[in-house]
């Protein structure tokens, strides 16, 4: 997982279905990826994709596109039943962009915004709780993508780049990565980080 320059490792599972629930066929063939042979995979089970409910894809690109470095595969109008995916009216309308970065197959991210009616936008969000998940992307700028970032409309930093040390595994040493935190203009919450000493992270 670390040798992907930029990779989404935690995230709701409650939209990992969009896809179907949007009633379209993006199939892996569709998008011209392949899938990896199931006998090759030491598990069963990937995290093929993490989709995100957002105001504005144009401006959520801004920073998942334009900052941090991902391609667009996929950008489609869909129809919505408003059931599988409990959000919205049924029949609603949608745009569906999905975008990856170093990784074919795991690490995509779904960007969905109703078009047609529109949903309510909440309150920007400012704390965690219970039910919310934190992503987390690996780039080797972290401190360039951190300052870029903070510069887009609608970003809350909670933390600017800085070192923060992680107790070691059995018998290695302290785990330093380069990290900042921040909410996307939507209130998604991120962490953009760099494992400095990556020898020592790699060792068990």
């Amino acid at each position: 997982m670390m040798k992907r320059l930029l990779t989404l490792a935690v995230c709701s599972t409650a939209l990992m279905t969009l896809s179907a629930c949007a009633h379209i066929s993006a199939t892996t063939e569709a998008l011209n990826v392949a899938a990896p042979d199931a006998e090759s995979q030491k598990f069963a089970t990937d995290l093929r994709r993490t989709s995100l409910i957002v105001s504005d894809i144009d401006e959520s690109l801004k920073l998942y596109r334009d900052v941090l470095g991902f391609e667009i595969n996929y950008d489609a109008e869909v129809t919505m039943s408003g059931k599988a995916l409990p959000a919205g009216e049924p029949g609603a309308k949608a745009r569906l962009v999905l975008i990856s970065s170093n990784d074919s197959w795991v690490g995509w991210i779904g960007l969905l915004e109703w078009l047609d009616p529109k949903l309510d936008i909440p309150e920007p969000r400012r704390r965690m709780g219970i039910g919310d998940a934190l992503l987390v992307f690996n780039t080797e700028k972290v401190d360039e993508h951190c300052d870029a970032a903070a510069e887009l409309d609608g970003v809350f930093m909670t933390a600017p780049a800085g070192n923060t040390t992680y107790p070691a595994r059995a018998g290695g040493e302290p785990i330093v990565v380069r990290t900042c935190y921040l909410f996307d203009r939507d209130g998604y919450f991120m962490e953009l980080n760099k494992v400095l000493d990556r020898e020592n992270y790699n060792k068990g």
